[in-house]
């Protein structure tokens, strides 16, 4: 299938383009970049040097629906809507990296985002790309909207607990701590600014936190209330979420696990991680880096009714590009790890 990159010089542009050159089922015709068209694209993405000669061009909407089946649109909030539209208009299969078709709601963008959206028609035939909780919806879909990166961590580890009635839906906390690829390629953010931090930087209303009400508050079938509250660590790539719950029941360890296991038990991209010996006994971002896995686990604190879910994934991975590919896979009834299966990259 043929497929095309907008937006391919930033870290998501670049992963997607990492995971596509080895893809099974793809050939990558079209990739674009206002800032750098008519340079070689491993003059921006080193690392795909030797995988391909592909030049950067400017965004021509007629060539790229000429030349692609599916294109991925890696641009920045607010940037995708218009590309979004017009590359939807002409029938192209699309799978957008951006927050522009996350929320279902017209209003959701301008709580979360601060702006009007243009074209609220077409949020309704957005898909919110997690397969693990809408892979029939995306198998029909013609445009794909993947998660944000802390929302989709968090909400895999929360929907189990949820779905079965075990926790309290007014009263869920995120604590979300991220790595600095999540910035982008164009923050600026220097290294002597994140080194030896762990900085607060949106401890209330993070974007984000719309998706995870959203999704969530589907899975209960009524309102869900979130409050997520992110930091910036010293690591490049990866995301761990420690959500606080409340039990709503008397639940116990057994049951939380049968939870998880009912959910995710055929999933190949979500791993239950809690043991009871040895260092690694809860999910750890350090241990999904390169991956598409998401990692999620529990603990008990029965003192004071509280269930604590924990996930960890790679933010340019199952946080980005990897669930961008994934949802690809199953939008084109490609076997839905192709391109995928990588181990984490230890030690990193």
């Amino acid at each position: 299938m043929r497929v095309g990159v907008v937006g391919a010089s930033g870290y998501v542009g670049g992963e997607t383009l990492r995971l596509l050159v080895n893809h099974p089922e793809v050939e990558i015709t079209v990739v674009s970049s206002r800032n750098h068209a008519g340079q070689y694209l491993h003059r921006i993405q080193p690392s795909l040097k030797g995988f391909t000669d592909l030049v950067f061009s400017d965004l021509d909407y007629e060539e790229m629906a000429s030349k692609c089946d599916l294109v991925f649109t890696a641009v920045p909030h607010g940037s995708a809507a218009e590309i979004v539209k017009a590359l939807y208009d002409r029938g192209v299969k699309i799978v957008d990296l951006s927050a522009d078709y996350r929320l279902h709601e017209q209003d959701g963008y301008g709580k979360w985002y601060g702006w009007t959206h243009p074209h609220p028609e077409y949020l309704e035939r957005s898909v919110y790309g997690v397969p693990e909780l809408h892979r029939e919806q995306i198998r029909k879909a013609q445009l794909v909207s993947c998660p944000g990166c802390m929302a989709v961590t968090s909400t895999l580890a929360l929907a189990p607990l949820i779905r079965e009635g075990m926790v309290e839906t007014e009263h869920i906390v995120v604590d979300s701590k991220i790595g600095s690829s999540g910035a982008g390629s164009g923050s600026g953010t220097a290294h002597a600014m994140r080194a030896g931090v762990i900085r607060p930087y949106k401890p209330s209303g993070h974007r984000h936190t719309g998706e995870i009400e959203q999704e969530l508050s589907g899975v209960a079938g009524g309102r869900i209330r979130v409050s997520m509250s992110p930091h910036a660590v010293d690591v490049v790539r990866g995301i761990l979420c420690t959500a606080h719950t409340f039990l709503a029941r008397e639940v116990d360890e057994k049951e939380v696990w049968r939870a998880y296991r009912k959910a995710y038990g055929e999933e190949r991209f979500v791993r239950l991680i809690r043991d009871k010996k040895g260092l690694y006994k809860f999910p750890d971002p350090k241990f999904v880096v390169g991956s598409n896995f998401c990692d999620v686990g529990f603990d008990m604190d029965p003192d004071n009714n509280r269930l604590v879910a924990l996930s960890a994934s790679d933010n340019l991975m199952k946080g980005a590009a990897g669930s961008a590919i994934q949802n690809m896979n199953v939008m084109c009834g490609f076997d839905e790890s192709a391109g995928l299966m990588y181990t984490p990259l230890t030690p990193v």
